[in-house]
C-alpha cells in the first residue's frame, strides 16, 4: 500500500514539474529558402571567374525565438552565407523591431560562412568586379534577402510554443589550423555545442549546434552549404519534422581537412551530425531562465592609414585587389575627406539564466577568442560564436596580428579596409564582453 502511495507521488510530481519547467520557456521556429533565383555569382574565393552553374541543395534562413517567464525575448538566426554587414543586419533589426517589438540588441544574425553561398551586397567587396548587370542582380538580392530574414524573424516570434532547453557538448576533428606555415602548433577547437529544443514531453523540436572551422571543403560552382548544410540536413533526415540550426564559431584561422570535393563535404557534415547525435543521446543539463541579452560596439583602431601623396604613388601597384583598395581609399578621401581610423566592433551576449551564456563575436574571429573567453569565464557555460551580425574583416587575435600573414592583416584589402589594426585588438575585445557580462 505504502510503495502504491509513492508511486502516485512520484507519478504527481513528474506530471507538475514537467509543465512547471516547460512554463520558463517559449520558443518559436521557422525556416526560408535563401537560394537565389539567379545564377549569381559566388562568394569567398577572389580567383573564381564566372557565377553559380547550379545549386546542390537549398539555403536556408532559420530562426529560433526564445521567450522566458517574464516575456524577455530574443532571437538567433543562421544563415547559409559567406557573411552579414552591418547595414543588412541592423536594417534587418529594426525591421522585426516595428512588427515584434523585439529590439535590435535582441537579435542575433550568424553566417556559415560557406564559401558556396551567394555575394551579399558590401560583404568583401573589393574582392569583385562585377559589370552594371551582374552588380545589379546582387543588389537584388540583397532586397530580397532583408525581406526574407525579416519575414523568418517575424514568423518564428508568432509561433511560440512552450519548451524545454537542455545543453551538452561533444567533438568533431577534422577541422585544423590553417596557419601551419606560420605556426605548426596552430590551435584548434574541436567542440560542438548543442543546444536541445524539445517540447513539454520531451519530443524533439529543435537543435541549435555549432562549431569552429571555415565552411571551405568546396570550391565548386553551385549554391551549396558546405559541410555545415550537409550536417543539418542529415540531422533533419535522423530526426524527421525537427529544425536544424548551425552556429559557427570562432573559425577564422580554421579550415576542414582534407578537402575539396563534395565528398569530403557530405563526410565532414557527417562527423559533425554525429557528434551532435552523441550529445543528444548523453545526460543534457537543463537550460532555465531567465533571459538577458545585452549588445555593445567598440571601435578597433587600425594602423594610421596612407596620405592622398602616398596613394597617389601606389596607384597601379600590387596586385589587382591592392589597386583597388588604393583606388577606394582615394575615393574616401575624395567623397569623406578621411579615411576611417577604426572600425565599430560589435559583440553580443544572450544569458540563459546561470545555465548557459551564448557570446556572439562580429566579424570573422580567429580560435584564441574562444580560448581566452573559455578560460577567463571557467565558472560559466560558455558558447562563443563569431560571424555574428557582421563579417567586415578578419578579427586577429593578438598573437595572429604579430605573426601577420592573411588572417593578421592580409586580408583587409578585400574588405575596402586599410590595414592591419593596432596592438591592443584582443584586449579591446575581451574587455567588451567582460563589460556585457557585468551585472
Amino acid at each position: 500500500m505504502l510503495r502504491t502511495i509513492l508511486s502516485s507521488l512520484v507519478l504527481l510530481v513528474v506530471s507538475l514539474q514537467i509543465p512547471l519547467h516547460a512554463a520558463e520557456w517559449q520558443v518559436g521556429v521557422a525556416r526560408i529558402d535563401i537560394t537565389p533565383a539567379k545564377k549569381i555569382w559566388l562568394a569567398g574565393y577572389a580567383s573564381r571567374t564566372k557565377p553559380a552553374e547550379g545549386t546542390t541543395h537549398p539555403l536556408w534562413a532559420k530562426a529560433l525565438v526564445f521567450k522566458d517567464g517574464q516575456g524577455n525575448r530574443a532571437a538567433i538566426v543562421t544563415t547559409d552565407l559567406i557573411g552579414l554587414t552591418r547595414e543588412l543586419s541592423d536594417s534587418v533589426g529594426a525591421r522585426v523591431a516595428r512588427e515584434t517589438g523585439m529590439s535590435r540588441e535582441q537579435i542575433l544574425l550568424n553566417s556559415s560562412h560557406t564559401h558556396c553561398s551567394p555575394v551579399v551586397r558590401g560583404c568583401a567587396p573589393l574582392a569583385y568586379d562585377f559589370t552594371p548587370a551582374q552588380q545589379q542582380d546582387v543588389d537584388d538580392y540583397a532586397k530580397v534577402l532583408e525581406d526574407k530574414l525579416v519575414k523568418v524573424i517575424v514568423t518564428a516570434s508568432k509561433s511560440l510554443k512552450p519548451a524545454l532547453l537542455s545543453y551538452g557538448e561533444d567533438r568533431a576533428t577534422f577541422a585544423i589550423n590553417r596557419r601551419g606555415r606560420i605556426n605548426p602548433d596552430g590551435p584548434v577547437d574541436h567542440t560542438v555545442p548543442v543546444l536541445k529544443i524539445s517540447d513539454p514531453a520531451g519530443k524533439l523540436q529543435a537543435i541549435l549546434f555549432g562549431y569552429a572551422c571555415h565552411n571551405t571543403t568546396l570550391a565548386y560552382f553551385e549554391f551549396c552549404g558546405d559541410y555545415a548544410g550537409f550536417a543539418q540536413i542529415e540531422l533533419e533526415k535522423q530526426y524527421p519534422g525537427i529544425t536544424a540550426l548551425f552556429l559557427l564559431g570562432c573559425g577564422g584561422d580554421a579550415n576542414p581537412d582534407p578537402r575539396g570535393t563534395r565528398e569530403l563535404a557530405e563526410q565532414h557534415g557527417r562527423s559533425l551530425a554525429s557528434a551532435v547525435r552523441r550529445a543528444l543521446g548523453a545526460p543534457l543539463k537543463p537550460v532555465r531562465g531567465p533571459l538577458t541579452v545585452k549588445f555593445q560596439r567598440t571601435d578597433l583602431p587600425f594602423v594610421k592609414p596612407p596620405s592622398r601623396e602616398q596613394l597617389l604613388a601606389q596607384q597601379g601597384q600590387g596586385d589587382i585587389y591592392s589597386q583597388r583598395l588604393t583606388k577606394h581609399l582615394l575615393k574616401q578621401l575624395e567623397q569623406q575627406r578621411s579615411i576611417p581610423d577604426s572600425y565599430p566592433f560589435s559583440a553580443q551576449v544572450i544569458e540563459f539564466g546561470n545555465d548557459l551564456t551564448l557570446i556572439g563575436l562580429g566579424g570573422e574571429t580567429v580560435i584564441d577568442y574562444a580560448i581566452r573567453l573559455h578560460e577567463e569565464l571557467a565558472g560559466r557555460q560558455v558558447w562563443i560564436a563569431g560571424y555574428c551580425n557582421e563579417v567586415f574583416a578578419y578579427v586577429p587575435s593578438e598573437r595572429v596580428l604579430k605573426e601577420g600573414g592573411y588572417e593578421g592583416g592580409g586580408a583587409m584589402k578585400y574588405f575596402g579596409i586599410h590595414g592591419p589594426f593596432q596592438p591592443g585588438v584582443e584586449d579591446r575585445v575581451i574587455q567588451l564582453v567582460h563589460a556585457l557580462l557585468e551585472p
